[in-house]
């Protein structure tokens, strides 16, 4: 498919994995000019977070890019490295963000809190899309949303469409799933129309991806504030308030801010729970990849269709990096760059991302998914707080 299928006012050709329009985007020269407004969005978003506890790095670089992407019209010339900051540089980041997170740390947190961390993401993800087939709401569209806000806000929303919208390496959009939604006929199309019948008429892949992530950040910017809030209502400790946080909040960035807010170990707990509900995102884009491989096959594809990866490669590169920190092995200073890097490298993805969010996707995509994001924000607040609660 073309990138230019995709309307440039309404979502930003970087907003999901795909080609990137325009004949210099083979060049590794054009990317420079988008790799360094990202990392100047970072560098403005670190110094904006810097005199507020409750806003992290990575929270003001999303919101950051969303501002810049209303207010002001991107150069073409940005959008190539754009493009690669918000898929490439992310998996970078995600895998490095391996090595924050030992399996000692989660055995750590005690069967309860395991059960209450499955509970969240298996109970989000499958509620989460209950609501959104209620709603009317295409399958494309509520599977990331779903994922987004039950395991770790804008990154899982990034490897679903991994999964879903083509190769792991994100070297090229499947046909089937974005082209076939359009009713475009054809050999590759026609099989990838045949597996999407369902999600016949809801928008393109690229617009489906800049509106959930919106939702997400949105919704997990609400959080920030309404948790401490209604934990401390309700009687619970700060401890309990920071547990809850990572229990049920969307982005770890959030979490941090959250714990940060309570103070003490609440944030260490919140963000060893969180991470927990981060390392689901392997066996979840696992269990995807399995079953769009099989929906793709019996529409009669699979020949010359590219199927989607049963685990994309970022995602092993993650567990990888889980299994190298679990080891004990890994020395301090390269712990402390990694953390690093992982921030800088999360933090320019974020901000691509955010620039290519449009407020105008909320309103073409209708109040469905809005109130899918509210229900789904609530569902898993709730899991959260009662396995919270159970646990302790």
């Amino acid at each position: 498919m073309q990138a230019n299928a995709v309307p440039a006012p309404e979502s930003a050709p970087w907003a999901a994995p795909g080609p990137v329009a325009g004949p210099a985007a083979g060049s590794r020269a054009s990317i420079w000019p988008g790799l360094l407004f990202a990392a100047a969005g970072v560098a403005v978003a670190y110094a904006v977070s810097a005199p507020f506890d409750m806003v992290g790095p990575m929270v003001a670089a999303i919101v950051l890019g969303v501002v810049v992407g209303n207010v002001a019209r991107v150069p073409s010339v940005l959008e190539p490295g754009l493009a690669v900051a918000s898929k490439r540089v992310l998996r970078i980041g995600i895998v490095v963000l391996g090595l924050r997170l030992s399996l000692h740390d989660v055995a750590g947190l005690g069967a309860g809190m395991i059960l209450t961390v499955i509970a969240v993401v298996a109970g989000g993800i499958v509620t989460g899309v209950a609501i959104g087939r209620a709603l009317g709401i295409g399958r494309r569209q509520r599977l990331l949303i779903a994922c987004g806000i039950a395991i770790c806000g804008a990154a899982a929303v990034a490897a679903v469409a991994g999964v879903l919208g083509g190769r792991a390496d994100g070297g090229k959009v499947s046909d089937g799933e974005d082209d076939g939604d359009r009713g475009r006929d054809g050999g590759k199309a026609g099989a990838g129309a045949g597996a999407n019948a369902e999600g016949a008429g809801e928008p393109g892949l690229r617009e489906s991806v800049a509106a959930a992530i919106a939702l997400v950040v949105v919704f997990g910017t609400l959080m920030i504030a309404l948790v401490p809030m209604l934990g401390h209502a309700l009687g619970l400790t700060d401890m309990e308030v920071g547990m809850w946080g990572g229990a049920s909040v969307h982005e770890v960035a959030q979490v941090v801010a959250i714990g940060g807010s309570v103070g003490g170990a609440a944030l260490g707990a919140a963000v060893v729970i969180k991470l927990g509900r981060v390392l689901m995102l392997a066996p979840v884009m696992a269990v995807l990849g399995v079953v769009e491989r099989r929906r793709i096959r019996a529409a009669g594809g699979g020949g010359d269709v590219d199927l989607p990866p049963i685990m994309p490669l970022f995602v092993a590169g993650f567990l990888a990096m889980v299994a190298v920190r679990s080891t004990g092995v890994v020395p301090q200073g390269v712990l402390d760059a990694a953390g690093v890097a992982e921030q800088l490298l999360l933090g320019a993805a974020m901000f691509a991302l955010g620039v290519g969010v449009r407020f105008s996707l909320i309103r073409k995509v209708g109040g469905a998914p809005v109130v899918m994001a509210a229900a789904a924000t609530v569902v898993v607040a709730v899991i959260g707080l009662a396995g919270v609660l159970l646990a302790g």
